[in-house]
């Protein structure tokens, strides 16, 4: 388990336009929550 407050390796995706976005480059102007969770229609 990831214990809070743990800062996340820097990393790459796609938006919903297909360009290329870096947390890098996020982080240098706002502030950056990840959230994990599972599909809606799965068990959990």
């Amino acid at each position: 388990m990831i214990a809070a407050d743990t800062e996340a390796p820097p990393f790459e995706l796609n938006d919903q336009f297909g360009r290329k976005v870096s947390s890098k480059k996020l982080l240098e102007k706002h502030h950056l929550l990840l959230l994990f969770y599972p599909l809606d229609w799965t068990p959990t």
